[in-house]
Protein backbone atom coordinates (compact mmCIF):
# COMPACT_ATOMS: atom_id res chain seq x y z
CA UNK A 1 0.00 0.00 0.00
CA UNK A 2 2.65 2.58 0.69
CA UNK A 3 4.36 2.39 -2.99
CA UNK A 4 0.66 2.60 -3.87
CA UNK A 5 -0.10 6.02 -2.23
CA UNK A 6 3.76 6.95 -2.95
CA UNK A 7 3.16 6.42 -7.06
CA UNK A 8 -0.39 8.01 -7.32
CA UNK A 9 0.76 11.02 -5.23
CA UNK A 10 3.76 11.58 -7.54
CA UNK A 11 1.94 10.94 -10.59
CA UNK A 12 -0.62 13.61 -9.75
CA UNK A 13 1.53 15.87 -8.91
CA UNK A 14 3.91 15.59 -12.08
CA UNK A 15 0.69 15.77 -14.24
CA UNK A 16 -0.80 18.46 -12.39
CA UNK A 17 2.81 20.49 -12.85
CA UNK A 18 2.99 19.21 -16.86
CA UNK A 19 -0.75 20.74 -17.13
CA UNK A 20 -0.17 23.82 -15.81
CA UNK A 21 2.93 24.14 -17.92
CA UNK A 22 1.94 22.65 -20.68
CA UNK A 23 -1.02 25.51 -20.68
CA UNK A 24 1.66 28.05 -21.11
CA UNK A 25 3.54 26.87 -23.97
CA UNK A 26 0.88 25.16 -26.10
CA UNK A 27 -0.34 26.39 -29.55
CA UNK A 28 -3.07 25.74 -31.77
CA UNK A 29 -0.96 23.41 -33.94
CA UNK A 30 -0.19 21.28 -31.32
CA UNK A 31 -3.47 20.27 -29.88
CA UNK A 32 -4.10 17.96 -33.55
CA UNK A 33 -1.08 16.39 -33.33
CA UNK A 34 -1.06 15.21 -29.54
CA UNK A 35 -4.01 13.27 -30.27
CA UNK A 36 -1.81 12.15 -33.20
CA UNK A 37 0.74 11.02 -31.12
CA UNK A 38 -1.89 9.76 -28.71
CA UNK A 39 -3.33 7.53 -30.95
CA UNK A 40 0.29 6.50 -32.41
CA UNK A 41 1.44 5.26 -29.24
CA UNK A 42 -2.05 3.97 -28.26
CA UNK A 43 -1.97 1.29 -30.56
CA UNK A 44 1.88 0.99 -30.07
CA UNK A 45 1.62 -0.07 -26.77
CA UNK A 46 -1.32 -2.48 -26.95
CA UNK A 47 1.21 -4.98 -28.21
CA UNK A 48 2.67 -6.32 -24.87
CA UNK A 49 4.94 -9.43 -24.77
CA UNK A 50 4.42 -10.99 -21.11
CA UNK A 51 7.40 -11.04 -18.59
CA UNK A 52 7.47 -12.01 -15.21
CA UNK A 53 5.02 -11.80 -12.20
CA UNK A 54 2.34 -10.68 -14.42
CA UNK A 55 4.30 -7.73 -15.98
CA UNK A 56 4.49 -7.50 -19.74
CA UNK A 57 6.78 -5.45 -21.90
CA UNK A 58 6.11 -3.16 -24.67
CA UNK A 59 7.53 -0.50 -26.65
CA UNK A 60 6.55 3.49 -25.29
CA UNK A 61 6.54 6.09 -27.94
CA UNK A 62 6.91 8.49 -24.67
CA UNK A 63 10.50 9.96 -25.93
CA UNK A 64 8.87 10.59 -29.55
CA UNK A 65 6.20 12.28 -28.46
CA UNK A 66 8.21 14.72 -26.30
CA UNK A 67 10.34 15.25 -29.52
CA UNK A 68 7.13 15.95 -31.62
CA UNK A 69 4.92 18.16 -29.03
CA UNK A 70 7.58 18.78 -26.46
CA UNK A 71 8.16 17.31 -22.87
CA UNK A 72 5.11 18.63 -20.70
CA UNK A 73 2.40 18.03 -23.55
CA UNK A 74 4.37 14.72 -24.10
CA UNK A 75 3.74 13.71 -19.95
CA UNK A 76 -0.06 14.23 -20.78
CA UNK A 77 -0.56 12.74 -23.71
CA UNK A 78 0.90 9.47 -22.04
CA UNK A 79 -0.95 10.23 -19.03
CA UNK A 80 -4.13 10.18 -21.28
CA UNK A 81 -3.25 6.93 -23.20
CA UNK A 82 -2.60 5.02 -20.17
CA UNK A 83 -5.86 6.35 -18.25
CA UNK A 84 -7.68 4.64 -21.56
CA UNK A 85 -6.13 1.54 -21.45
CA UNK A 86 -6.38 1.17 -18.00
CA UNK A 87 -10.28 2.43 -17.74
CA UNK A 88 -11.16 1.15 -21.21
CA UNK A 89 -9.21 -2.10 -21.61
CA UNK A 90 -7.88 -3.03 -17.94
CA UNK A 91 -4.42 -2.59 -19.69
CA UNK A 92 -1.41 -1.60 -17.41
CA UNK A 93 -4.35 -1.93 -14.32
CA UNK A 94 -6.02 1.15 -12.47
CA UNK A 95 -4.06 0.23 -9.43
CA UNK A 96 -0.98 0.17 -11.31
CA UNK A 97 -1.73 3.74 -13.03
CA UNK A 98 0.28 5.73 -10.52
CA UNK A 99 3.44 3.44 -11.52
CA UNK A 100 2.38 3.54 -14.61
CA UNK A 101 2.83 7.17 -15.04
CA UNK A 102 5.92 7.41 -13.17
CA UNK A 103 7.57 4.80 -15.27
CA UNK A 104 6.57 5.84 -18.76
CA UNK A 105 5.36 9.72 -18.72
CA UNK A 106 7.26 10.93 -16.44
CA UNK A 107 10.83 8.76 -16.69
CA UNK A 108 10.29 7.70 -20.40
CA UNK A 109 8.96 10.67 -21.57
CA UNK A 110 9.40 13.32 -19.70
CA UNK A 111 12.76 12.71 -18.44
CA UNK A 112 14.00 11.08 -21.33
CA UNK A 113 13.34 13.77 -23.69
CA UNK A 114 15.87 16.30 -21.10
CA UNK A 115 18.56 13.65 -21.55
CA UNK A 116 17.83 13.82 -25.53
CA UNK A 117 18.30 17.52 -25.09
CA UNK A 118 21.44 17.05 -22.89
CA UNK A 119 23.01 14.39 -25.44
CA UNK A 120 22.11 15.66 -28.25
CA UNK A 121 24.41 18.79 -27.29
CA UNK A 122 27.07 16.74 -25.98
CA UNK A 123 27.13 14.69 -28.99
CA UNK A 124 26.02 17.13 -31.85
CA UNK A 125 24.56 14.16 -33.34
CA UNK A 126 20.09 14.57 -33.20
CA UNK A 127 19.83 10.61 -34.11
CA UNK A 128 22.50 9.37 -31.73
CA UNK A 129 21.08 11.73 -29.40
CA UNK A 130 17.40 10.43 -29.97
CA UNK A 131 18.48 6.32 -30.23
CA UNK A 132 20.13 6.42 -26.99
CA UNK A 133 17.44 8.43 -25.13
CA UNK A 134 14.69 6.26 -26.79
CA UNK A 135 16.47 2.96 -25.35
CA UNK A 136 17.07 4.49 -22.11
CA UNK A 137 13.13 5.37 -22.19
CA UNK A 138 12.33 1.84 -21.89
CA UNK A 139 15.03 0.45 -20.12
CA UNK A 140 14.87 3.33 -17.13
CA UNK A 141 11.12 2.96 -16.79
CA UNK A 142 10.90 -1.15 -16.69
CA UNK A 143 14.17 -0.78 -13.82
CA UNK A 144 11.63 1.64 -12.04
CA UNK A 145 8.51 -0.64 -12.30
CA UNK A 146 10.64 -3.42 -11.32
CA UNK A 147 11.95 -1.10 -7.99
CA UNK A 148 8.15 -0.96 -7.25
CA UNK A 149 7.30 -4.62 -7.90
CA UNK A 150 9.99 -5.72 -5.35
CA UNK A 151 9.20 -2.91 -3.13
CA UNK A 152 5.47 -3.89 -2.78
CA UNK A 153 6.82 -7.70 -1.87
CA UNK A 154 5.54 -8.66 -5.25
CA UNK A 155 8.61 -10.45 -6.98
CA UNK A 156 12.01 -10.66 -4.94
CA UNK A 157 14.30 -7.74 -6.34
CA UNK A 158 16.84 -10.28 -7.43
CA UNK A 159 14.57 -11.25 -9.71
CA UNK A 160 12.20 -8.91 -11.59
CA UNK A 161 15.55 -6.35 -12.09
CA UNK A 162 17.67 -8.40 -14.12
CA UNK A 163 14.47 -10.20 -16.16
CA UNK A 164 12.77 -6.68 -16.75
CA UNK A 165 15.75 -5.11 -17.22
CA UNK A 166 17.24 -7.23 -19.96
CA UNK A 167 13.59 -8.08 -21.61
CA UNK A 168 13.44 -4.32 -22.09
CA UNK A 169 17.13 -3.51 -23.45
CA UNK A 170 15.77 -5.46 -26.53
CA UNK A 171 12.63 -3.98 -26.48
CA UNK A 172 14.67 -0.62 -26.07
CA UNK A 173 16.33 -1.47 -29.45
CA UNK A 174 12.91 -1.40 -31.26
CA UNK A 175 12.32 1.83 -29.28
CA UNK A 176 15.36 3.79 -30.34
CA UNK A 177 14.92 2.58 -33.92
CA UNK A 178 11.03 3.50 -34.32
CA UNK A 179 11.89 6.89 -32.99
CA UNK A 180 14.78 7.40 -34.86
CA UNK A 181 13.13 6.81 -38.11
CA UNK A 182 9.91 8.34 -37.22
CA UNK A 183 11.68 11.92 -36.37
CA UNK A 184 13.84 11.48 -39.73
CA UNK A 185 11.01 10.96 -41.48
CA UNK A 186 8.94 13.89 -39.69
CA UNK A 187 12.25 16.16 -40.95
CA UNK A 188 11.58 15.78 -44.38
CA UNK A 189 7.67 15.68 -44.43
CA UNK A 190 6.89 18.17 -41.73
CA UNK A 191 10.03 19.44 -39.68
CA UNK A 192 8.04 22.87 -38.07
CA UNK A 193 6.11 20.46 -36.39
CA UNK A 194 9.49 19.23 -33.93
CA UNK A 195 9.27 20.40 -30.72
CA UNK A 196 11.79 23.11 -29.85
Amino acid sequence: MPVLAATDITAVVAVGLALRQASKELDEKQIPLMGVTAAFVFGAQMLNFPIVGGTSGHVLGGLLTAILVGPNAALIVMTVVLIVQALLFNDGGVLALGANIINMAVIGSWCCYWIYRWLAQLLKNENFAAAISAWLSVVLGAVACALELSLSGTVPLTVVVPTMAAIHAVIGLGEALVTVAAIAFVKKLKPEIIHG
